[in-house]
């Protein structure tokens, strides 16, 4: 299966380069580049691609806004591309529906890796990013909620949720457990089913928001991951 890329970055040496890389794949294929954020929506109508890579900071339409409009439309995921320090409303796109986030100076096998983990339906966020990303989120978002909506879930799912906000990937979380990555995916499963949460992204941000962890708690070996 070829994953279909849109590449939306209004620099064009970085967006020709994240094309480059991409293209060279065996399993990759860019159907489109374009340079702002209402092209980058276009371009996702046009091409019906698997996968849109957008730049937080564009002309015309921000990668956000773009990020919710091709969220809203259908199918397609997209990864988020910032320099964190001067993005600090990137958590936003957290709603907006995206399923990554990486640093534009990503280097190339994560670059790859990121796009093909998004395409099959998982969630990725930089290591360097994700702390900091969740830590502004409870800070600037409404605050932590009534923790009421995790009574949905079973203890064991509640712990499946908790080590999802630590960053735990499924092969790490079925070694916490002693139990197979399969079995760990259905929890996976039914939490983001039972909560209506679209991926992993938001799964660290509802057990931040409902207070299952509290911002600043070390994650897992010391740096937060999404997998």
């Amino acid at each position: 299966m070829t994953v279909r890329v849109v590449v939306a970055d209004d620099q064009e040496l970085v967006r020709s380069g994240f094309a480059m890389i991409l293209d060279a794949q065996p399993d990759i294929e860019v159907v489109a580049e374009v340079g702002d954020g209402a092209r980058a929506v276009d371009a996702v109508r046009r091409h019906a691609p698997d996968v849109a890579l957008l730049d937080v900071r564009m002309p015309v339409m921000d990668g956000i806004e773009a990020c919710r409009a091709i969220a809203a439309a259908g199918s397609c995921r997209t990864v988020m591309l910032t320099t964190f320090d001067s993005d600090a409303y990137v958590y936003e796109a957290l709603h907006a529906g995206a399923s990554g986030f990486l640093l534009k100076d990503v280097r190339r096998d994560d670059l790859v890796h990121a796009v093909r983990v998004v395409a099959r339906g998982d969630a990725l966020l930089a290591p360097s990013v994700a702390r900091r990303l969740v830590e502004e989120y409870t800070a600037r978002g409404a605050g932590r909620v009534d923790g009421a909506p995790l009574e949905v879930l079973t203890a064991r799912e509640r712990e499946t949720l908790l080590l999802l906000g630590r960053g735990l990937s499924n092969a790490e979380i079925a070694a916490e457990f002693t139990v197979s990555e399969h079995t760990v995916k259905t929890h996976v499963g039914n939490v983001l089913a039972k909560l209506g949460l679209r991926d992993r992204v938001q799964a660290v941000i509802c057990a931040y928001e409902t207070g299952l962890i509290a911002p600043g708690t070390p994650p897992h070996g010391g740096a937060a991951r999404v997998r």
